[in-house]
């Protein structure tokens, strides 16, 4: 980071239990630290066996990211407004994106785990793939046990 610029603290964020908990512990560091805080959902259009899932007219899958990180990130803020977060919903493989953010951030959080997986592994493919290509230090948060 150069002198006299803010830190950058990039998230992600999925709606799992641990994503939210990583989003908790990067508007701690934020508070403490004064880091602009970048809070990414990375989506994918649903597939079966390598196909795209047909699509429901109407159906808008940008737009329902987008909801779902707002609701994320409303949730973890409550009524605060000293923080802010910069929210981006973004079409892409998760750890593909999340590795892009990090080559601009100071600092990645992940969740140990995420939607997917395996309940008793202690890292998710994609918090593996951050800690091994990120660009940046990660940060993974376990979720209370």
């Amino acid at each position: 980071m150069a002198q006299g610029t803010q830190e950058k603290v990039v998230v992600g964020v999925d709606g799992s239990p641990t994503s939210l908990r990583a989003l908790r512990w990067a508007l701690e560091y934020a508070e403490r630290t004064g880091a602009a805080i970048e809070a990414l959902h990375a989506w994918q259009i649903p597939t079966t066996y390598g196909a795209p899932v047909a699509v429901l007219p109407g159906e808008n899958f940008a737009a329902t990211a987008e909801r779902a990180l707002n609701g994320s990130v409303d949730q973890e803020l409550g009524d605060r407004d000293d923080l802010h977060v910069e929210r981006v919903a973004e079409l892409g493989y998760p750890p593909k994106v999340l590795v892009e953010h990090s080559k601009g951030a100071d600092l990645l959080v992940v969740g140990s785990r995420g939607r997917g997986g395996f309940t008793g592994t202690l890292l998710g493919s994609v918090s593996l793939h951050c800690v091994s290509h990120a660009a940046c230090p990660v940060v993974v948060v376990r979720v209370d046990d």
